[in-house]
């Protein structure tokens, strides 16, 4: 039984009776080819209506391109994810922490110290402060490892290929720099309520009333009071942690993993990622540890300044103070921040960072 026209097509995929493309595409043409063989364009007159073509419809998954506003745009959003949720997580770490830091007396040790926050607060205060901290480092992360891969691409510009080749540590280690002096600027405020709520027993509950209280005590200027030694402790911190983090996984797949990185598995890249920053994080404390101890004595304290935190904690005191238990909240926190940066990037169908060293062009003949 013959079929109508519109019954015809109904059966019909739509890409086979689409219309004919626009005179000068390439489909107008007698060549669009299949299998290496020449196909002519039906004609719609000869049909006496819409052409017939057996094309095989394509439509690939979308891809972010490398460099493009929407590559920073994801780097930012795994910064985000990467360090807010990870900070959040060890507060309880970095609230025994800071209080090691400012009254050592009272919190001799990391086990002591869980001790006495235990019996005067309660298991709900070792999370105290996680809102600050949570928006703090989530606006750090998104600023840190967005501008850390815009820096980057920006200075291997410059420089050029060759160059940036041969001094590809200098510029891992300008770009973080760069980087993170933007990076302090979103944090510093939000670090400044999270030392005190966590430091002073009773002066607020979270953010909420601690910014409120902490602006009326010490003006708006107050919250970037701390910005300095801030950048003294995180400029260091990210130059390490990132620069080390190139260096290690670039290491990691050259020496210890036989096959190239374009042929190991996802789950194996994004653990080469984790290992790579806990061995950065390590060396991120110590080189980030003195001025560590500097932020949290000056925010704690009103009106101190860095001469006073010296002459309080001593010189030796600001490298060891602390040191074990930050060795260890910096060396997960880092890990785990690049496994989860690298694992946004896959997700969203970008590699994972680091691993090939730049290659300077071929030499022209």
């Amino acid at each position: 039984m013959a079929l109508s026209e519109s019954s015809r097509n109904a059966l019909l995929p739509g890409y086979l009776y689409a219309a004919p493309a626009a005179a000068g595409s390439p489909f107008a043409a007698a060549g669009g080819g299949v299998g290496g063989r020449a196909v002519a364009a039906p004609s719609a007159a000869v049909a006496g209506g819409p052409a017939v073509w057996a094309r095989a419809p394509s439509e690939p998954g979308r891809r972010i391109e490398m460099y493009t506003p929407a590559f920073y745009a994801a780097c930012t959003a795994g910064g985000i994810a990467s360090c807010g949720l990870t900070h959040m997580t060890v507060t309880p770490l970095d609230l025994v922490k800071c209080n090691m830091q400012i009254d050592p007396a009272k919190y001799k040790s990391i086990s002591s110290g869980f001790g006495v926050l235990l019996k005067e607060q309660g298991p709900k205060g070792f999370f105290r402060g996680w809102v600050p901290t949570l928006l703090g480092y989530s606006a750090q992360g998104a600023c840190k490892f967005g501008f850390y891969e815009f820096f980057k691409k920006y200075y291997s510009d410059i420089a050029g290929p060759e160059y940036a080749a041969k001094y590809k540590t200098l510029i891992y280690l300008a770009g973080s720099a760069s980087a993170e002096v933007i990076a302090d600027i979103a944090l510093c405020p939000m670090e400044a309520v999270k030392v005190r709520v966590q430091t002073q027993p009773g002066f607020a509950r979270g953010l909420s009333d601690g910014l409120p209280k902490f602006v009326k005590s010490e003006g708006y200027a107050g919250l970037y009071k701390g910005i300095v030694p801030l950048w003294g402790r995180q400029i260091p911190y990210t130059m390490m942690k990132f620069a080390s983090f190139e260096m290690v996984v670039e290491m990691i797949y050259k020496y210890a993993i036989p096959a190239p990185k374009s042929e190991c598995s996802k789950n194996l890249q994004l653990g080469v990622s984790f290992a790579g920053g806990y061995i950065a994080g390590v060396f991120c404390a110590i080189v980030s540890h003195p001025a560590d101890n500097l932020v949290s004595f000056l925010n704690n304290a009103k009106g101190a300044t860095v001469g006073d935190a010296v002459k309080k904690i001593g010189l030796v005191g600001l490298f060891t103070r602390g040191l074990p238990l930050r060795i260890v909240m910096i060396g997960t926190l880092t890990g785990a921040q690049w496994g989860i940066y690298d694992a946004f990037k896959v997700m969203v169908g970008l590699p994972t960072t680091g691993g090939v060293a730049p290659t300077p062009p071929a030499a022209k003949a």
